[in-house]
Formats: structure tokens, sequence, C-alpha cells
């Protein structure tokens, strides 16, 4: 029954946009049936600056795993990142008609939707709304308020914000690319929920995802998301910057980065040079693995010290805002040699590399465990989480008929209505429901409607 109730996590990044289908296990562990890549050509720093080349990228990446899983995508789970980015604490109360009425999940829903209703600047919109501690009446610091008594709700709130144009442009491109979108998700939540576990979120714990045109920061305490950040640089930096100071193409500049790359200087020798083939005919150049080293470990340096403002800014030097799990580095550039040495030297913190294959199923491919795919396994937990409360009425009749199938290539062919079944219920319940939808979710839904009359 759970087998066949199959999610698509697409990440849109600036260097790569990878599509991976998969389900759950009877472990609860992620089976991957397909993924598929695509060279990023349309992204810069996270953000769309080229519809038509990234429709091409999601539909070739969209392709490739679509042709190694024998299954068809139709909705996706989308990341979404970029500089446009922020995310600000907010404080609001209601104040209840029926003091002797418990508080339900209706009351936590009237609360959050007053939060979205704050003015933002310009052409900015709320993404998401995070619920951190809530106060009743007088007693302040409760976590699950549902149940108590109360006149007054109130709680304090991690607001995410964007720009309303971009999250369009990201939606234009899933859309064009005869996709339906089941989500959008913040990129540092999802990379979160693939490489995190439950101890160092309660902790205390900073994640860092290094990406090709972003560093997206998340940082977590008491279980509870605290601060999130979009540091407008990554990867492709370090790539620029050796491109520009050696004189040589990109191509070769990200192949000296990725093979003999380091964060950390000293440990390379005077001596140890690596030639680099001349352009039509030109003489060879040759490089000294130590000053390749020293550009690395400049860009990096600059990077991770951002960041570390960041977590400052949180509070991390306060006696109650300690993460004393540290942080962990996930992403492509996670895999530059010694970044762990470096990151805990410049922040005195505890450092590991995160890796989203807790999460996985035994046997899976060791390449998806590579940090690279951390927020692409998230996008796809982010869209599993979405299944069962939307399937699970439809499902009790449909389970019989595919417990009776044998052959794989029938249980291919009949998944493929079960993926259609679902929005049918939703669109039913809709009207239920409308009030605990976040804005995701609304503009999600809302989004073909707004696309077919721009068109």
């Amino acid at each position: 029954m759970e087998n066949n109730r199959i999610a698509i996590g697409l990440d849109i990044g600036t260097t790569k946009i990878a599509a991976m289908i998969g389900r759950e296990n009877e472990y609860g562990k992620i089976e991957v049936l397909g993924i598929g890549k695509a060279k990023s050509l349309g992204v810069k720093r996270g953000v769309v600056n080229n519809i038509t080349q990234t429709i091409q990228s999601i539909q070739q990446a969209v392709e490739e795993a679509e042709n190694v899983s024998g299954l068809k995508i139709d909705t996706v789970t989308v990341g979404i990142a970029g500089h446009h980015i922020r995310s600000i604490h907010h404080s609001d109360y209601i104040t209840r008609q029926d003091p002797e009425e418990v508080i339900d999940e209706q009351d936590i829903e009237n609360l959050i939707n007053q939060v979205h209703k704050l003015v933002m600047l310009p052409g900015e919109e709320i993404i998401h709304v995070l619920p951190q501690e809530f106060k009743v009446d007088s007693q302040s610091d409760v976590t699950e308020p549902i149940g108590m008594y109360g006149g007054r709700l109130e709680a304090n709130f991690h607001v995410v914000v964007g720009q309303v144009s971009q999250i369009k442009n990201i939606g234009r491109c899933v859309t064009s690319s005869g996709l339906g979108l089941s989500a959008i998700t913040l990129e540092p939540l999802a990379s979160a929920e693939a490489v995190l576990n439950a101890e160092e979120k309660e902790a205390g714990v900073a994640l860092i995802d290094i990406g090709g045109g972003t560093t997206d920061l998340a940082i977590f305490k008491d279980g509870i998301i605290r601060h999130t950040a979009v540091i407008p640089f990554g990867g492709n930096v370090i790539t620029e910057d050796i491109k520009e100071g050696f004189s040589i193409i990109e191509k070769q500049a990200e192949l000296l980065k990725v093979k003999f790359g380091s964060a950390w200087p000293g440990e390379n020798k005077d001596n140890e040079i690596v030639s680099i083939p001349g352009l039509r005919g030109r003489e060879p150049k040759e490089i000294t693995l130590k000053s390749l080293s020293q550009v690395i470990h400049a860009r990096i340096t600059e990077i991770v010290e951002q960041v570390y403002v960041e977590i400052k800014n949180y509070g991390h030097d306060t006696q109650n805002g300690k993460l004393i799990a540290g942080i962990v580095l996930t992403g492509g550039g996670a895999q530059v040699k010694h970044l762990k040495q470096l990151v805990e030297y410049i922040t005195g913190m505890d450092t590991r590399i995160g890796y989203p294959n807790e999460h996985l199923a035994g046997g899976s491919d060791e390449a998806l465990s590579s940090p690279i795919f951390a927020t692409t396994v998230g996008l796809l937990m982010k869209g599993l989480e979405k299944l069962p409360e939307e399937v699970k009425e439809e499902e009790v009749e449909e389970a019989p008929v595919f417990e009776r199938v044998e052959p794989k290539e029938e249980e291919i062919i009949q998944e493929i209505p079960v993926e259609e079944e679902p929005e049918m219920v939703q669109k039913e319940e809709v009207k239920k429901k409308e009030v605990k939808k976040s804005f995701f979710e609304r503009f999600a839904s809302g989004l073909k409607d707004f696309l077919n009359e721009a068109e």
C-alpha cells in the first residue's frame, strides 16, 4: 500500500538541476527509483534569469529521471533559494472569544493567518510562517498549546520573506515544463530535513549548505527553526576566482578546484605543480597547488565569515542560544578538501560534513549519498510528507488492486492514475481546509490560473 505512493523532488540550482523520484519503503526509509541531472544554464545565484534555458534544463533532468525509473512525472516539490530571501522575527497574539473552550488547531491557524497579513516591502510576500514558542495568558515557553485553556494566545514567529516575481518565475518554469506544483519549500529547510537528526536540532545546530550560487543557512535549537539566511556566494565564485587568477577557462578552473583544490594552503608543498594545456597550440600553464589553495582559502574564508556573522546575529554567543551540536556542512561546496578544519578554525565550533544517506534505503546508489544531493533528497522527503494526508482515504480502496499486481511493467502502468487521484480528493477538501494552507500551498494551487491568465 505504502509502496505505490510516489513523490518527486526538483532542485533548481545554479550549477545543476536535479529531479529525484522516490517512495517510502516499509521501514520508513526512502527508496530512490530514478534520478536525472542537467546543467543549469538559466539560473544565477539561485534566481532564474533565463526562463527558456531553465525550462530546457528541467525537461532534460525530468526526462532522464523518467527513463531511469520507467515512471511518468506529473507533479513536483520544488525548492526556492536566492539572495532575495530574508527572514524576520515577529510576535503576535489573538484574544479568544471563549476562554472556557480549549485551544485547538483553528486558534493556531487564526494566529498564523494574522501574521500573514503583515505589511511587507513592495513586491515581497511572506513564504513561511514558522511558530516558535507560544504563550497562553501569563504562561510562557509553551511548545504545544493545543488542549490548554486560555483567553490570550501569543507566539513568537520566524517569518521567511521572498520576492513574488522570483517565486512566480520558478512557477512559470515548472508549469511550462509540463509539470504541476505540489509544494514549494525553502531549500535550507529541505537540506536540513535530509542531513540533520532530531538530537542535533534539539541541542542546537547550524546547517550550512554551500551550493553553486548561494550559501544557505538554517539554525535549529530546541527542535525549532530559529534563523534562516541566504548568502549570495557559493562554489561558482571560487571557480571564477581561479579562472581570473590564473587566466584559464572556466571548465579548467572547475576541474582544478574539484581535483586538486584544498581550503588549507599549508598542506601543499611549493614544488607540487599541475600543468594546464594551452588553448589552440599555446604553451601549457603551470600552476602550483599552493597558490591554487591560497585562492580557494581566501574566498571560502570570506563565505564562512559571512555565515558566522549570521550565526552570531542569531545569538550563538548567548548562554541560551549556544549551538551545542555545532555546524553541519553540506551541498556541493562541502566537498572541498580540509573545509571542515577551516570552518572549525574560523568559528571555533564542532563541525561535520552532512550526508543525506541516513534516510535512504539500504542498497541505494552510493552517489546519491553525496552532499550534492542533500537538497534534492530533502525535497523528495517533503513531497512524501504531504502524501499521507492527501491519499489516505482513497488508498484504502485502491490498495488491494496493487497488491494483486505482480509483473513490474503492469505495476508501473497502474501507478500513473494513482498520482491523479489525490488531486481530485484535494480539490474537494479545499473548502474545508482553506484556512490551514500556508502561503506556498495557496500559491502553488493558484499559480496555474495566474500563468494561464498571463498567457
